[in-house]
């Protein structure tokens, strides 16, 4: 589990260290940044598979997404004296990690204004010292922990790419290995289409699927493997929680499935193309959070889109039941589901407020911030 989460110099988010419990809540008024923290952990998901920079540059460059203000924060704007860094990074139960980027040195290359790593660390513990850095990443070169020592892992490693993607070998490093996988898992759902058009009304050929897409295109697939290997009656009673006496079949013909909702009153089920689109992003809620497989992280952005207010309630019971089995992140600005997720004690309330243009977490002082130390350059 992530117990902290540091983002420095992204967009509003200038200096922002996050403590983070087992079920997340961030909130805050329009334009507060709740979506400028859900991009910046979205980033952090990208080293893992070797897209942070392209990441960066759909944004519009490292220099598009860089913190605009003075480098003190307020409102007195100064000359930069610092050089250009972007740094994103968290701590877990076990291990931390983070990442700078920044522009390159002056060279010919038209590449100049492509973002570079400069740093990475991966380290033991709530936070960074030089008694618990593990693996260590300047420029090309990537050292690991050998006992009092250090080894060489890389010589030669492209300002470009992570130390995820080129160390490999687990048995300098095993630290490397799980914290590529686990954050490989990570699940992103945000915003499920519902249009007409949406593939998840479509007839779709059968395969197991123990995790929804995050287009939730293999809707009756994923439901049909929950009811298979997963937890069949916490499915059925999360679908009469939202709609009481209501049940979800799925249909097989010529090896594709199909959708079917009977629902009290009507004389015949409902297709999920007939469906509303309430109803619809209402299931693909059930069935993103009853996976057979829950992930290291789960974050869910915005999961009240659409959906009427009579079922925010049991969306907050579906998302507090599913943090009992994995981490969850919502971002959400419906007061409906942030009050009945609030009805948890173990929710961690993160209410982000805007001053002199810089997000922040309201109410936290320097003795509730968690510890947090960044890798030097």
């Amino acid at each position: 589990m992530l117990t902290t989460l540091a983002v420095s110099s992204y967009r509003s988010l200038r200096d922002i260290v996050v403590p983070m419990s087992r079920l997340n809540l961030v909130t805050g008024a329009n334009g507060s940044g709740k979506s400028n923290l859900y991009r910046a952990l979205r980033l952090l998901a990208e080293t893992s598979r070797g897209g942070v920079v392209p990441a960066l540059a759909r944004e519009g460059g490292l220099q598009s997404t860089l913190w605009a203000g003075p480098e003190g924060g307020g409102s007195q704007g100064t000359v930069r004296t610092q050089p250009i860094a972007l740094r994103l990074g968290f701590a877990g139960e076990d291990f931390g990690y983070a990442i700078d980027l920044g522009l390159p040195t002056p060279s010919s290359s038209q590449f100049r204004l492509d973002p570079e790593i400069k740093r990475e660390a991966i380290w033991s513990g709530p936070f960074l010292r030089a008694s618990n850095l593990l693996v260590d990443r300047s420029g090309p070169m990537v050292r690991v922990r050998d006992g009092r020592s250090w080894r060489v892992a890389q010589q030669h490693l492209p300002a470009f790419d992570s130390l995820f993607d080129h160390v490999v070998d687990p048995a300098p490093s095993p630290e490397v290995l799980v914290l590529r996988e686990r954050i490989r898992g990570w699940r992103f759902y945000d915003h499920f289409r519902s249009d007409r058009d949406a593939p998840a009304r479509q007839s779709q050929p059968g395969t197991r699927t123990p995790v929804l897409s995050h287009d939730g295109s293999d809707l009756a697939a994923a439901w049909q493997t929950i009811v298979e290997i997963g937890d069949v009656e916490a499915l059925d009673a999360a679908v009469d929680d939202a709609f009481p006496g209501a049940s979800v079949s799925v249909m097989e013909e010529a090896g594709r499935f199909r959708l079917r909702f009977d629902q009290v009153g009507l004389l015949r089920p409902l297709d999920a193309a007939e469906l509303s689109d309430g109803t619809l992003r209402y299931l693909l809620w059930i069935a993103a959070l009853h996976t057979p497989r829950p992930p290291a992280l789960m974050v869910l952005n915005e999961p009240e889109t659409s959906l009427h207010p009579d079922l925010l309630p049991p969306l907050a019971r579906l998302i507090r039941a599913a943090a009992q089995r994995c981490q969850v992140w919502v971002v959400s600005h419906a007061s409906r589901l942030i009050a009945a997720l609030e009805e948890d004690e173990g929710c961690n309330s993160v209410h982000l407020e805007k001053r002199d243009s810089e997000t922040r977490v309201a109410g936290q002082g320097l003795l509730d911030t968690p510890a947090w130390h960044w890798p030097e350059r």
